[in-house]
This record gives structure tokens, sequence and C-alpha cells, in this order.
């Protein structure tokens, strides 16, 4: 029994001291490791540090880039969202712009039908107009002279006064009848007042028609009262000028040539002067009217004058009036059914 307990004993020593020597052995070998020295634990620990801020230097830097990129996507929203308002807009115009097309479409349509009927009325005026012109050509020209009227068909007017010395003594009946013969005239496109040398009572108007008016007409009768220009007492002079000046073939002209004398050196040579700047066109029509006004002139107009301008007249589609009595109705002219006076109280 104590043999065994001594071997007992021995086997116990036995194993502590191994456990022993293990545990030496362990502690000997940190002893000896780089793990265990100051100098290494020291650069281990200044490597976790510089690690940790170099760590703390990405977080804030990923931290600025969150911001960053968390502005940016609200900028985007914002922007989204201006876009769909834009677009909501745009679509509200889009709706608008095609019901205003719609609208239009349906109003060319509509004024579509309205210009052709238009066309078609204009057409069918346009033939009965040919049709009265054409009728007009071939009936029989009835003499102004002979039913004592005189044709008040024109648009535009020319008055061409004597302005001689002779004429101061009708200054007022000049006056009157020349109001007289606009009154026949409700309204003309146009107004002109030359001598007999062709120079206009209005300075500065040659080639241009004056437009119509009742304080134009009063102002006509003004200054023909006053006008005391030089004149040859001959006619031919003021109405080639007058044609040269004023024609056109699109307008209607008349001109009346109001004068008590003719000092011109032929007659037949002031008609043939007149018959070469108013030349008849194919239908035989000239291309003014030219009407004469004789002023008395102790006692009766001058003969001279009397017979160029009733000449002149016949040749020209227009009329001529003596005046030998100033205080009765020396002219009349029926308007739409109205008998008017020209020239006489």
């Amino acid at each position: 029994m104590k043999r065994r307990r001594r071997e007992t004993e021995v086997f116990s020593l036995s194993f502590l001291d191994v456990i022993c020597c293990g545990f030496g052995a362990i502690i000997l070998l940190l002893v000896l490791s780089e793990f265990g020295q100051p100098l290494v634990i020291e650069r281990s620990r200044q490597d976790l540090e510089s690690q940790i801020k170099r760590l703390q230097a990405e977080l804030f830097t990923i931290r600025g880039d969150s911001e960053r990129l968390e502005r940016e996507l609200k900028g985007r929203v914002d922007l989204m969202q201006r876009e769909r308002l834009n677009l909501a807009r745009a679509a509200g115009e889009m709706s608008s712009i095609r019901g205003q097309f719609d609208a239009s479409r349906q109003e060319a349509a509509v004024s579509n039908i309205v210009e052709n009927e238009l066309l078609s009325a204009y057409q069918d005026l346009m033939q009965e107009n040919e049709r009265l012109q054409s009728a007009s050509r071939t009936r029989r020209r009835v003499s102004t002279a002979a039913v004592g009227g005189i044709p008040v068909d024109s648009d535009y007017v020319i008055f061409l006064v004597d302005t001689s010395g002779s004429m101061d003594v009708h200054r007022e009946t000049l006056t009157r009848v020349m109001r007289e013969i606009l009154d026949i005239y409700p309204r003309l496109k146009g107004l002109q007042i030359v001598d007999d040398n062709g120079r206009e009572l209005f300075r500065g108007t040659r080639g241009r028609w004056l437009v119509d008016s009742r304080g134009l007409r009063d102002d006509i009768v003004a200054r023909v009262r006053d006008w005391r220009a030089f004149s040859d007492s001959s006619p031919e002079d003021g109405i080639e000028a007058a044609i040269a000046n004023y024609w056109s073939a699109d307008r209607r002209i008349s001109i009346y040539v109001l004068g008590d004398d003719f000092n011109g050196p032929s007659i037949q040579g002031a008609l043939d002067a007149i018959d070469r700047v108013n030349r008849p066109d194919g239908s035989g029509r000239r291309r003014v009217r030219i009407h004469g006004i004789g002023f008395p002139r102790a006692p009766f107009t001058n003969p001279r004058f009397s017979a160029l301008m009733r000449a002149v007249s016949e040749r020209n589609d227009g009329t001529f009036v003596g005046l030998t009595q100033l205080d009765v109705c020396a002219i009349r002219i029926n308007v739409g059914g109205v008998e008017r006076c020209v020239s006489g109280d």
C-alpha cells in the first residue's frame, strides 16, 4: 500500500512539473516573440491611430458626398416638379390651340362659302356692267345741248377759270355758278382749280387732286373771289395742261371752262390743239368731258369765246351755256327728278 501511494505521489509531482514546465515555456515564448517587445507595441498603436484617422477622413468625405448628392437629388426633384407643371401648362395651351384651330377651321369653311358667294355676285355684277357698257356704246348718243342738261357722271371735276380783268365784274356771279355746279355733285373723288393758263389756284398741288369736303368747297369759293392771276384769255392752254397733268384712264373727269373772252389767234387752231390732247377711245368717247360757261360782256358773251366753247363742248361730250341775264335761271339741270338752277336766283 505504501508503495502504491508513493508511486501515486511521484506521478502527481511529475505531472505538476510537466504543467509548470509548459507554462514556463509559453511565458518564455511570449518573452522571446516580437509582439512582446515595447517598440513593436508602440508601432502597432501608431498604425491603428493612423488607420483611425484615415477612416475618419474617409467618413467625412463620404458625409460631404452624401450631402452634395442629397442637394442634387432635391434640385432634380424640384426641376422635375417644374417640368411637370410646364408640361401640364403646355398640355392646356395645346388643348386651347386645338380648340381655336377647330373654330378657325369652321370659320374658314364659312368664309369660303361667303367668299364663293361674293365671287359669284361679283361676276354677275361684272357681266351686268359689261352688258350695260355694251348697250351704252351701241345706243344713239343724245345731244346734251338739245335737252339743255349737263351730264354729271364724272367723279373728278376741274374748274378752268378766266382770271383776266374783264372777269372782275363777274366775281360774285362766278362764285355763285361754281357753288351751284358743285351742288350738282354731292360727293366727288377729286377737285382741282386752274386758270386759263393751267396754273393751280392752290399752289404746290400740280398733278394732285384736292380731297372733296364742305370746307374745301367754301375755301375754293372764297379764294376764287379774290383770284387775280395773269391771263391771256386763251382757254386752250389751260385745257391742254389740265388733261396732261390730271387725265387717267381709270377716272371720269369733267372740265368746266368759265370765261368771257377768247384772244387766241385762231379758233380752228385752238380746236385742233384740244383734239390732239383729248383723243377719243375705241368707242368714240373722249378722255374728259369739256363744258363751257360763257359770261356776258357788253352786253353779251364775246362771240369768239362762244364760238370756240360751243365747238369744244360739242366735240368733247360736253355742254356750252352762254349767260345773258344773271337775274333769272339761265341753266336748269334735272338731277334725280329734281330740277336745279345753275347761275340763277
